[in-house]
């Protein structure tokens, strides 16, 4: 009897065990299961225009770019602009170490005074030579007229027609030396601008206003002639080279819209 009632027990139990069960099971076939009435979704029929999209996969460039770059080797001084930045033009992007240029400026700028002076002084030689001259030539008149009185003698008039050829002289060679010292003003003065424009060409600027895109060189870097330090690019010049599927491609025209996608941003 007790085998019997401990029996009746434990089915009971298990019944009341696989009951729930069987009726989760149940509810899930009827409403998500193979059992589950189909989803039926109800939408209005409208006529529009079927609008075929294109894509392709291309690079972000500048239609100008500019490379600034030393026009003679030598070292990078300084950079004074990062990438990303926008500069203006005429504005200094850079500077190459001079060496010994700035001295040897100032060597020529001496040298330019020196000559400068030189020239005074010539001009100088000059005034006084003609002075000399003109007064010779009116004695020699002079005595010339006195000759023909005989108030003077045919000596004292050689004498004097002398002392106007040495004056006459005097004046060519200082007019000489003037020359001279105004062609060599002109060198020392061409020198020095030679060296100004060296100096000049040591500092990198913008040509145009832009962005700087890259910087391919930092101070004490050593560069060739002709590589370039900062890279600037006009933003207004930017534009897409895309390549298409020439299969897909044959309705592709100038003025369709278009979508573009930085990969930078892809995920954003």
């Amino acid at each position: 009897m007790k085998l019997h009632d401990l029996l009746t027990g434990r089915t009971l139990a298990l019944i009341g065990v696989l009951l729930p069960m069987l009726t989760v099971f149940a509810y899930v076939a009827l409403r998500s299961g193979p059992l589950a009435p189909a989803a039926v979704i109800v939408a209005t029929v409208e006529r529009q225009r079927v609008e075929p999209e294109l894509f392709g996969i291309g690079t972000v460039e500048a239609q100008y770019t500019y490379r600034i770059g030393p026009t003679v080797a030598g070292r990078v001084q300084r950079v004074t602009v990062q990438v990303g930045d926008t500069v203006a033009a005429g504005q200094l992007l850079g500077e190459m170490d001079p060496v010994d240029l700035d001295e040897r400026i100032l060597a020529q700028q001496a040298a330019v005074g020196h000559a400068e002076a030189s020239v005074l002084a010539s001009e100088a030689q000059v005034a006084d030579a003609s002075a000399r001259t003109t007064f010779a030539v009116a004695q020699v008149k002079r005595y010339e007229e006195l000759l023909e009185t005989q108030a003077v003698s045919v000596e004292s008039v050689d004498a004097k027609q002398q002392e106007r050829h040495v004056a006459q002289a005097g004046l060519s060679a200082a007019r000489a030396n003037l020359n001279a010292a105004r062609h060599e003003l002109a060198r020392v003065r061409a020198d020095h601008e030679v060296l100004r424009r060296q100096r000049s060409n040591l500092e990198l600027t913008a040509p145009v206003d832009g962005l700087v895109a890259a910087r391919h060189a930092d101070p004490g870097t050593t560069v060739v002639a002709g590589q370039p330090v900062v890279e600037v690019i006009d933003p207004a010049s930017l534009w897409i080279s895309v390549r298409f599927d020439q299969l897909r491609a044959s309705g592709l025209r100038p003025g369709l819209p278009a979508m573009v996608v930085l990969r930078s941003r892809a995920g954003e």
